[in-house]
């Protein structure tokens, strides 16, 4: 069934649209991630424009990590407290990036500045984690539990404002989450991507947090952040397509169930590693798309007299 998009003007495959944000919204569950590094390039591949996409799928991430905390909720899977301080250092980082992005917007810049984003970020953190969780996978065997470290003290555990993590266990700077949480921020708004792919292996290697409360935390404070990166890209960029929106929101709910359900089956490694994975694949095909001859390589655009 074809739909017009109003904002991105263009008509599309509802059901595909459905059928994507079912599929990413699993994914969410299943990865505690907020599903973005997944659906923003999936949708530039479906022809969206991608400041489109980044602002318009700020908006589904809202409905998705709703969806997927309530589920960890339950299951007394979420520091609230930890979780409060990263959606402090959140909200500042997206009001930044939504005005980073409205500079390269008016500068032209933003859809080449969208897909480098992905190249990098996602080849980056994709590449470190999929050799630290091959490691840990092979190691396991090995190693008993009782020998096993969450993390090691660094120079960034001695930053002053020490609090209290009862739920997590923590006795760390509370500016170590906040720092995590405003590049998480920034990320939201230029990219469209909860930052889950890299908020997660922060909160376990650089604060030290239980893998069992990082999936329901991470999720937690991407609610209140891209809901902030959302409201500036509507009223600052107009780049929220609410058609759009509303499809991935019906499909990502209900996936988030389901790979919720999925993840308490699987041990954190394994998930490790399928994230991993899956980032790298993307950041690939958006690499190969930078560099690759695209089918239409020219555009025949019709200027109204005046304008």
């Amino acid at each position: 069934m074809q739909i017009y998009l109003p904002i991105a003007e263009m008509p599309v495959d509802a059901l595909v649209i459905l059928l994507l944000g079912t599929g990413v919204g699993f994914l969410s569950g299943l990865f505690g991630v907020g599903g973005g590094f997944l659906m923003t390039p999936f949708l530039i591949f479906l022809g969206i424009p991608p400041a489109v996409a980044v602002g318009t799928q700020a908006n589904q991430l809202v409905a998705a990590s709703v969806s997927g905390v309530l589920a960890h909720w339950r299951r007394g899977n979420v520091d609230v407290k930890l979780g409060i301080v990263m959606l402090i250092g959140g909200a500042l980082g997206s009001v930044v990036g939504v005005q980073l992005f409205a500079l390269l917007k008016r500068l032209g810049q933003v859809d080449v500045a969208i897909s480098l984003s992905y190249v990098f970020f996602l080849g980056t953190v994709g590449s470190l984690m999929l050799i630290e969780s091959g490691r840990a996978l092979l190691q396991r065997r090995a190693t008993r539990p009782g020998q096993r470290k969450l993390h090691q003290h660094t120079l960034l555990h001695r930053l002053p404002f020490k609090t209290r993590f009862p739920r997590s266990r923590l006795y760390i700077s509370a500016l170590l989450p906040a720092l995590i949480g405003f590049v998480g921020g920034l990320l939201v708004a230029i990219m469209g991507i909860g930052g889950g792919f890299l908020l997660v292996p922060a909160m376990i290697y650089l604060l030290g947090m239980p893998a069992t409360l990082v999936a329901g935390t991470s999720l937690f404070q991407i609610i209140a952040t891209t809901a902030i990166a959302t409201f500036l890209h509507a009223v600052t960029n107009h780049t929220v397509d609410v058609v759009l929106g509303a499809l991935l929101i019906a499909g990502g709910v209900i996936g988030a169930q389901f790979g919720t359900r999925l993840s308490m089956l699987l041990r954190g490694e394994q998930i490790r590693a399928l994230l991993a994975a899956l980032v790298v694949l993307v950041a690939v095909k958006l690499g190969l798309d930078l560099v690759l001859t695209p089918n239409t390589p020219y555009v025949v655009q019709t200027v109204a007299p005046g304008s």
